[in-house]
């Protein structure tokens, strides 16, 4: 027992002499004191382990969080037992809340619309540390190195890096641009090998890579012109390649990160918004984008279809035809299959693409107003928020069939521990 020795069992007070504990009676002679303290180790010792049997030691790699927006918190989750451990206020605004996680699983940091970045401890259900970074913010990112977690922001517009321990800032780098230095949205931020980050200027039509080695010397690399309105960014699993997609035009844009020299290139010209005006009911952000194997799903904006992309060549292979405007377009783990939910008004539903000949093999309808999906570590469950249903559907992707459901008010996000371990994520 720390502290404790039993070859001294009374206390020496300021006059040298022992000083007996109050609750051994005065009286009591040195054969008594003894056999008190043992009682009282005992005890202590019986109490402890009490305690560690009501708090049981467990791993991480379970766990999860699902962000419920409507009351600024988040519900804990374990994915193997498909249940909610707890819930965390104090959040703030988390409309279009997004999470990345420590290196070993245990926090959760959640970045708010209303500039707030929360670090929620995933095994003691409590905020660790929670600051207000920015005054319009639209989610973040980690480190390889898990030491800097990095915040997007609309206002005032540009990247800030903080310590991943103490929430203290490390780089604030203002995504300025043009001879007046006016300050751009920042969308697409995703990590990179190395300590680098790449992001997409929104109002500027730039790229930025953005080496954090040393966050008190920022390393930038700037391409420029790539294309109007950058809209979101994907970072293939292999960290060579970040995509834009650019709402202003058709195309993607794309830098190849292993050769930045060649600066960066539009793909997919027919891609995009196009000459065709159609309404956008809800842009596709936090990296809705998936590659499974050697091919990219990417959603459509403003049409009824899913893009297939070799990514070899970075031709156009294909287009699957759904039922809405694909929002997230997700692969399960393996890479067999890619799930699909829509803007409004579709967004009661979900389509599974079997990636094998890229044909739909389910419509499912797991709720009024699905948002975001994701799936358990090795893809054998999706989780699906259905935020005007108030809760969250579990599928077995086996079967394609609903094995569970859990209540969550206005649930949005769903995020699991095993986005750590990826790239891009």
């Amino acid at each position: 027992m720390t502290g404790l020795k039993a070859s001294s069992p009374r206390k020496r007070g300021s006059s040298g002499c022992y000083r007996q504990p109050s609750w051994i009676p005065a009286c009591a002679g040195m054969t008594e004191v003894k056999a008190a303290w043992r009682v009282f180790v005992v005890a202590v010792g019986v109490s402890t382990l009490v305690a560690c049997a009501q708090q049981p030691l467990r791993g991480t790699g379970d766990l999860g969080v699902v962000i419920e927006r409507a009351s600024g918190r988040v519900a804990v989750v374990d994915t193997s037992a498909r249940a909610i451990l707890d819930t965390v206020d104090g959040l703030g605004d988390l409309s279009h809340a997004s999470v990345v996680f420590s290196r070993d699983g245990r926090y959760a940091y959640v970045f708010g619309r209303d500039g707030g970045l929360t670090k929620v401890d995933l095994l003691l259900h409590r905020i660790d540390r929670r600051i207000v970074q920015a005054g319009n913010s639209i989610g973040g990112s980690i480190s390889q190195d898990g030491r800097l977690v990095v915040a997007q922001n609309y206002e005032p517009g540009g990247i800030k890096a903080f310590d991943a321990q103490t929430l203290e800032l490390r780089a604030d780098i203002p995504a300025e641009y043009g001879a007046e230095g006016k300050r751009s949205k920042v969308v697409g931020l995703a990590d990179l090998p190395g300590n680098r980050f790449a992001y997409a200027l929104f109002d500027a039509g730039e790229i930025w890579v953005a080496d954090l080695s040393d966050p008190a010397k920022p390393q930038l690399t700037k391409f420029r012109n790539i294309g109007k309105q950058p809209y979101d960014g994907l970072v293939t699993p292999n960290g060579r390649y970040y995509l834009a997609g650019l709402f202003g035009e058709d195309g993607v844009a794309l830098v190849d990160l292993w050769k930045p020299e060649q600066g960066a290139r539009k793909i997919l010209a027919n891609y995009g918004r196009g000459e065709e005006k159609l309404p956008v009911y809800k842009m596709p952000h936090l990296r809705g984008w998936s590659v499974a194997g050697n091919r990219a799903y990417l959603p459509a904006v403003g049409r009824h279809e899913v893009l297939v992309v070799d990514t070899t060549t970075w031709q156009e292979v294909g287009r699957v035809p759904v039922k809405g405007q694909p929002v997230f377009v997700m692969a399960r783990p393996d890479g067999r299959q890619v799930w699909v939910n829509f803007a409004f008004p579709d967004n009661g539903w979900v389509q599974v693409i079997d990636t094998l000949d890229n044909k739909l093999i389910k419509t499912l309808e797991p709720g009024k107003a699905v948002l975001h999906l994701e799936f358990t570590p090795r893809g054998e469950n999706v989780w699906i928020s259905a935020r005007d249903d108030n809760r969250v559907s579990i599928y077995d992707t086996a079967s394609l069939q609903r094995i569970g459901e859990l209540p969550a008010a206005a649930p949005s996000g769903v995020f699991f521990t095993s986005r750590a371990a990826r790239t891009g994520f």
